[in-house]
C-alpha cells in the first residue's frame, strides 16, 4: 500500500475554493466513508481547517487513488474535477511523508511554526479512527507526525515564529488601531477551537471588555466564564457589534454570520468618533459576507489578506532547524515502511518451509509406522530446528537490507527465488517518471492535471 496526499491550501487556492472544499464536522464521517468506499482507497484521514483541506490516503495505485480522491473532493466542492485540479497538489510516497511531517511541525502553515495545526491533525486522526477509515499505515503515519510536531516545538525555537493564526491576525488588527489592543472592546463570534483561542489571545493582549456569542448559548457561557468575559445571545449580535472595535469571527456556519445587513445596522448605532470596526474572519466558509468590506468604517482581515502579509515568514534559522528534524524523521519512517513491506515475504518464506516440513513428516510417518510417538515428536523438533536455523540469518538480513533505500528489490528477489505466493493486499502501481502539469486545452480531469511530488511526478 502506498501513501498519497491530495489537497488544497492557502498557497494554491483562494478562500472561495477552500470554502467549497471545506467539510463541516457533521459531514466528516460521511465523507471519510465515501473515500474508503472508492476502489483504490484503503485508508483515509481528512484534514479540513481554515486554510487547508487535505486527504491523507493509503492507496493501491497512484493514478487510481488520485482519481478516486479527486472525484470525492470535486463532489464535495460541487464542481467538475477539471475545475478543481489547478488548485490541488499531490504528494506521493516519500514526498507524502515529508508533507505530512512539515504540516505537523507548522512549516507549511501560513504562520510558520504555529502550533494549532497539531491539535487539528489530532482531531482529524481521532475522527478517522471513529469512522474506522484508518489502518496500520495511516495509524503509524499520524502517530509519528504528531510526535514529530511535538518534537519540533520542544527541541527548537520555532515557537518564536509560531504564533497562532489568531495572534497574527490580531497583530494586523492592532496596526489598524494605532498599534495597541489594550482595553479595546472586542467580541468573539463562535465558541469552538478557534473561538476559544480568540478569547484567550484577546485576554492575553489586554483587550476588553470581551463578549462571546455563539449559536449554542451554553458553550458561549462556558467559554466566557473561563476568561472573565461576558456571554451574549446570538439574537443580540447587532447590538453587541455596535459596542466593540474588534471582532474575531470563527464559527462553523455554512453561511455568513456577519452579513452586510447586520454590519450596516451595527454601524448605524456606533458613534461617529469611533475607530474603524475591524473584523477578523478566520472561518472557512467565511463568516463575513463579501460586501461588508466595501462599507465605510469597516476593515476586514480574512485568510487571503493574511496570506499576502505573512508570505515571508520570520525565523528562517528556526525553520531550517525544524526542516533538518523533518528530514531525519522522514528517512526513519521510510526505513520502517520498507521493513514493513518485506514482512509478508518473510512470512510466506517461513510458511513455505513449514509446509515442506509438515509434508515430509507425514511421508516419514507413512514409511515408518513403527516409530513411537516420542520418536516422531523428536524427529519433528529436530527438523524444525534445522529449518529455523537455516532461515534465521537470511530473514534477519533481508529485513535489514529492506530498510535501506531500494530495499524492496531484496523482497522481490526472495519471492522469485523461492516462487513464493505473497497475498497482494497492496498492489503496486506503475507510475511514469513525469506527469505533465500544463492544463491548456484540457476539458476533463486527468492525473496529469495536478502538480505532483514524490514517486510519481
Amino acid at each position: 500500500m502506498k501513501l498519497l496526499v491530495v489537497g488544497a491550501s492557502y498557497r494554491t487556492a483562494p478562500v472561495a475554493t477552500l470554502e467549497q472544499l471545506a467539510v463541516p464536522p457533521a459531514d466528516l464521517t460521511r465523507t471519510l466513508d465515501r473515500l474508503v468506499a472508492q476502489p483504490y482507497v484503503a485508508e483515509a484521514v481528512l484534514v479540513s481547517t481554515c486554510n487547508r483541506v487535505e486527504v491523507y490516503a493509503a492507496v493501491s495505485g497512484f493514478h487510481g487513488g488520485l482519481g478516486d480522491i479527486c472525484a470525492v473532493l470535486a463532489e464535495q466542492a460541487g464542481c467538475p474535477p477539471s475545475a478543481l485540479a489547478p488548485h490541488l497538489y499531490v504528494h506521493y510516497d516519500a514526498a507524502a511523508v515529508d508533507h505530512v511531517f512539515r504540516v505537523a511541525t507548522g512549516l507549511d502553515s501560513m504562520v510558520v511554526g504555529e502550533a494549532q495545526i497539531l491539535g487539528q491533525l489530532r482531531d482529524a486522526y481521532h475522527s478517522a479512527g471513529g469512522a474506522e477509515s484508518t489502518g496500520r499505515l495511516l495509524h503509524e503515519l499520524m502517530q509519528q507526525a504528531l510526535r514529530v510536531g511535538k518534537r519540533a516545538h520542544t527541541e527548537t525555537n520555532i515557537d518564536r515564529a509560531g504564533q497562532s493564526v489568531v495572534t497574527a491576525a490580531l497583530g494586523l488588527a492592532a496596526d489598524l488601531l494605532d498599534g495597541d489592543l489594550t482595553e479595546r472592546p472586542a467580541m468573539v463570534v463562535g465558541a469552538g477551537a478557534m473561538g476559544s483561542l480568540g478569547v484567550a489571545t484577546l485576554s492575553r493582549l489586554g483587550a476588553g471588555p470581551v463578549v462571546v456569542t455563539n449559536r449554542g448559548a451554553a458553550r458561549a457561557v462556558r467559554l466566557a466564564e473561563s476568561y472573565g468575559a461576558t456571554a451574549v445571545p446570538i439574537a443580540e449580535l447587532v447590538e453587541s457589534l455596535s459596542t466593540v472595535d474588534i471582532v474575531v469571527a470563527a464559527t462553523a456556519a455554512t453561511e455568513p454570520v456577519l452579513t452586510r445587513d447586520v454590519v450596516t445596522r451595527a454601524l448605524a448605532r456606533r458613534g461617529a468618533d469611533r475607530p474603524s470596526l475591524v473584523l477578523l474572519d478566520l472561518a472557512v466558509p467565511r463568516d463575513v459576507e463579501a460586501g461588508v468590506a466595501e462599507l465605510p468604517g469597516v476593515e476586514v482581515i480574512d485568510i487571503d489578506r493574511m496570506a499576502a502579509v505573512l508570505a515571508d515568514g520570520p525565523a528562517a534559522a528556526d525553520a531550517a532547524e525544524v526542516g533538518r528534524i523533518v528530514a531525519g524523521e522522514v528517512e526513519a519512517f521510510l526505513s520502517w515502511l520498507r521493513g514493513a513491506d518485506v514482512a509478508p515475504t518473510v512470512a510466506a518464506l517461513r510458511g513455505r518451509a513449514d509446509d515442506v516440513v509438515t509434508a515430509e513428516l507425514r511421508r516419514l510417518g507413512q514409511r515408518r509406522p513403527d516409530l513411537s510417538d516420542d520418536q516422531r515428536a523428536e524427529v519433528a523438533r529436530t527438523v524444525h530446528r534445522v529449518v529455523q536455523r537455516l532461515l534465521h540469518q537470511p530473514t534477519v538480513r533481508v529485513r535489514q537490507l529492506a530498510a535501506e533505500p531500494g530495499g524492496d528489490q531484496y523482497a522481490a528477489l526472495l519471492r522469485e527465488l523461492f516462487d513464493l505466493e505473497v497475498p497482494q493486499t497492496s498492489p503496486v502501481d506503475t507510475v511514469p517518471d513525469v506527469v505533465a502539469t500544463d492544463l491548456d486545452g484540457r476539458s476533463s480531469f486527468d492525473a496529469a492535471d495536478v502538480p505532483t511530488s514524490g514517486g510519481a511526478r
